[in-house]
């Protein structure tokens, strides 16, 4: 490891290659005073409306219908009952939802991110012809919206007799993340020095140990990166789920489920905060503890040395 460090550190001559030239300039573009200023402030305008809310879970249902939560600082009145309610009442129960948001999560990030890294190596290092065309084509994909493409699968869906199950949301996500997945995770093979895949090939390697043996050690960044980022996504998604996954308590995730929570009416408040901030816990988790790995798999796949 200590050679390819050196490798992706200094050129022939000792000196700072491109990219960490690059990297030094842009980090003292951003230390500057103006730069954290405006991040302050954005973070500020972010947190705000989420600080509402969470102040608005825990304030009886008689005030928030009759007053707004910044008065809670001059009243201040909490209550668990809206936590209560939405977990354990009988008509919410959101414990059923969050088991399932876990069953449609986890396949779907693991499922993109096994097919892409295949097709990543394949496009990195296996020459065939087409290929480049065929790789610019995966990338187009990524400009197409998906709701186009929800009625023709909702029926394909159906013609295989498949709607209203599992599969049709772990298809679905798959569908529509491997464009990017193969995009990021080529990028980032693509800066894997070509002489350690040349080394292995001396040694005996084939395509199979190249890729097990060196490619996935090297990739664990910019597979968490991705897995980070489709996790978030399948998690906090309503369309797809709704669409192929329906409203059933048994295949709907626990988007579905808060989204039902404001009522017919819209008068619900009280379960819709608490069971919002329910619902952001494991991202929030997820996001926290692994946002380092997030960042550098971004990074590393985005510019040229």
């Amino acid at each position: 490891m200590s050679a390819i460090s050196t490798e992706l550190s200094i050129d022939k001559g000792g000196k700072l290659t491109r990219l960490e030239k690059r990297a030094i300039a842009t980090k003292g573009r951003l230390a500057s005073p103006w730069a954290s200023f405006a991040a302050i402030v954005i973070a500020a305008l972010w947190t705000i409306p989420t600080f509402g809310l969470l102040i608005t879970s825990f304030r009886p249902e008689a005030d928030i219908v009759s007053s707004g939560w910044w008065t809670w600082f001059t009243n201040p009145n909490v209550t668990t009952e809206n936590y209560d309610e939405v977990l354990n009442g009988s008509t919410t129960n959101l414990s059923t939802y969050f088991v399932n948001s876990f069953v449609i999560t986890i396949p779907a990030v693991l499922i993109p991110i096994s097919l892409a890294l295949l097709a990543a190596y394949a496009f990195a290092w296996i020459p065939f012809r087409g290929r480049n065309l065929l790789f610019v084509a995966v990338f187009a994909l990524q400009v197409v919206p998906l709701q186009i493409a929800l009625i023709p699968l909702l029926t394909t869906y159906v013609k295989w007799d498949l709607n209203g199950t599992f599969w049709t949301v772990w298809l679905s996500h798959s569908i529509f993340a491997l464009p990017l997945a193969i995009f990021l995770l080529h990028n980032f093979m693509k800066e894997i020095p070509s002489s350690l895949v040349e080394a292995a090939r001396v040694d005996g390697a084939g395509h199979v140990k190249i890729f097990f043996r060196v490619m996935l050690p090297l990739l664990v960044p910019a597979i968490a990166s991705f897995a980070i980022f489709q996790f978030l996504w399948v998690w906090n998604d309503l369309l797809v789920a709704l669409t192929f996954a329906g409203g059933t308590a048994n295949v709907a995730p626990l988007t579905v489920r808060v989204a039902e929570l404001a009522g017919t009416r819209g008068t619900e408040w009280h379960l819709l905060s608490a069971g919002a901030f329910v619902a952001i816990i494991v991202p929030l988790i997820v996001f926290l503890s692994l946002q380092r790995y997030f960042v550098r798999g971004l990074l590393a796949g985005s510019v040229k040395g």
